[in-house]
């Protein structure tokens, strides 16, 4: 795949309790540079991300409930609609992960619901991208998640924050590729440090990538 075509795919990032202003500048600019699709910050920072690439087409995404996904479902839909009136263009959600693991499949439907419907007045279409923290689920509450976020309306399955105990893997890619369809995306994140990696996944089935490490996965690509 050759580079151009890989820096569309990617959500470059910079996320974590001690990230600078200085850093999110940064990231920006080299979004900009490298033509990727879009920024994924903390929404403390949207206004920010949002100036430094007013004269560029690189979209702005934003994480609600992060990282852990335990927050009320009710905040969760106000950042959304916050967010959304601040001019974010996607968001990140992470979903009650113990909710899922125990089953309590009503209130993982109502929380995504409850995002998208917090955004669904937007004058402007807003992604939605629902986080399952993969590395904490067996196959079946994968699925299980993945058939959920496609019912409540979301946009894409997220495999990982990277901030849980694993990241992106070819085989979680795959499973829920298979089981969204062609219809939902998929974004893979978490680990994803090289372009071999990156490719793999995208093999898998990935739409989107999310790193910080866009530019070793770029300078790894052919021009």
């Amino acid at each position: 795949m050759k580079r151009s075509e890989l820096a569309a795919r990617i959500d470059h990032t910079v996320l974590g309790a001690d990230v600078s202003p200085e850093q999110v500048r940064r990231l920006c600019g080299e979004a900009a540079r490298y033509h990727f699709y879009a920024v994924c910050i903390n929404p403390c920072y949207l206004r920010l991300a949002k100036g430094e690439l007013a004269e560029t087409t690189v979209l702005v995404d934003v994480v609600l409930g992060f990282p852990l996904g335990a927050t009320l479902p009710q905040v969760k839909a106000f950042e959304a609609r916050e967010a959304a009136r601040a001019g974010a263009n996607e968001l990140d959600m992470v979903i009650n992960v113990a909710a899922l693991k125990r089953r309590d499949y009503r209130a993982v439907l109502q929380e995504i619901a409850g995002v998208r419907e917090a955004v669904a007045q937007s004058p402007r279409q807003i992604i939605l991208k629902v986080i399952l923290e993969t590395a904490l689920l067996d196959d079946q509450q994968k699925i299980a998640g993945a058939i959920l976020a496609q019912a409540a309306g979301a946009d894409f399955v997220k495999t990982s924050t990277g901030f849980g105990p694993g990241g992106a893997t070819v085989a979680d890619v795959r499973l829920l590729k298979r089981t969204v369809g062609p219809g939902m995306g998929v974004k893979a994140a978490g680990g994803i440090h090289d372009y071999a990696t990156a490719l793999a996944l995208i093999e898998a089935g990935a739409d989107r990538i999310g790193a910080s490490a866009s530019l070793a996965i770029i300078e790894g690509a052919p021009e």
